[in-house]
């Protein structure tokens, strides 16, 4: 059945009612942002004073301490103030020094928010240094740096200043956040943020004795790699193998060589814990006496 015209219509005009109001929420957060936001360093203003030409559209950073040069006026201090703040300070100057000139009309927009951003680096598409109006959130910034890359570990660290000048490390675990969608990790990003996505590690750990494949394997440090998950990626057990004293040679924190015997079949059956194998961990299966 063809759907009508009419009813198509409507669908049309009620998805745009509904979007409507995000595209407007969204603007006004913004222009919120703009008004409120406090000028910095190496911020780009773009100044135009209407009917002056020596001010017609004059594009100047602002410097370290907080000012700007500008013609006629010279040296003025800007940093601290928002958009209208500056407007109000640069007129009333304007009309101190020039008194033919009465209410001045001064609009300076923002070009560049260089004080207002966030480093992203570590494993992601695209590192570097985001601008950050309005509010944004983890999952925002990492967009905006293209995404993580397939080197990503599953750890991300949020470096952020606090008042008193000490920097605290803040954890984010990326598997709870993105495959179990904790939206208590996505926490709000902050101006002067450094979100750093840590590269995942290769660890070796290796099988010998009867698997079909024995060798070295090859693991991500942050996925983890256990006894049966070993044993599999070495190709699974041969026929003369003995599921009995399999033993695992791993290194205690001095260096010295630690011995441990399992049996697969107490691990299998889950009546003992399927262990955890580190970087260097030698697994050897033996062979079957009977």
């Amino acid at each position: 059945m063809r759907e009508k015209p009419a009813s198509k219509f409507f669908l049309v005009t009620f998805a745009i009612l509904l979007v409507l109001p995000m595209i407007h929420a969204q603007q006004e957060a913004r222009d919120i942002f703009i008004r409120e936001y406090l000028i910095g360093a190496q911020d780009l203003l773009q100044i135009t004073v209407q009917d002056m030409p020596e001010f017609n559209k004059i594009e100047v950073r602002v410097s370290e301490d907080g000012s700007i040069t500008l013609p006629l006026l010279q040296r003025v201090l800007v940093g601290g103030l928002n958009k209208d703040e500056v407007e109000q300070k640069l007129a009333s100057l304007l009309e101190e020094k020039y008194l033919n000139l009465k209410k001045a009309q001064v609009t300076v927009f923002i070009k560049e928010y260089q004080s207002q951003q966030v480093a992203v680096i570590g494993a992601v598409a695209k590192p570097g240094m985001y601008e950050i109006v309005g509010r944004q959130n983890l999952m925002q910034m990492l967009s905006k740096a293209g995404g993580i890359t397939d080197k990503a570990g599953n750890e991300i660290f949020v470096l952020r200043e606090g008042k008193s000048g000490v920097t605290a490390s803040i954890p984010i675990d990326l598997d709870d956040l993105f495959v179990n969608g904790n939206t208590k990790l996505n926490i709000p990003i902050q101006s002067k943020d450094v979100i750093n996505v840590q590269p995942d590690r290769i660890i070796n750990v290796y099988v010998f004795g009867e698997v079909k494949q024995p060798g070295v394997l090859e693991v991500k440090l942050s996925k983890k790699i256990n006894l049966l998950q070993a044993i599999a990626q070495a190709g699974g057990l041969t026929e003369g193998a003995s599921k009995r004293g399999i033993t695992i040679t791993t290194k205690d924190k001095n260096g010295k060589e630690v011995k441990t015997k399992v049996n697969l079949r107490d691990i299998i059956n889950g009546k003992k814990p399927n262990p955890l194998l580190k970087e260097g961990d030698v697994v050897y299966v033996p062979t079957s006496i009977f």
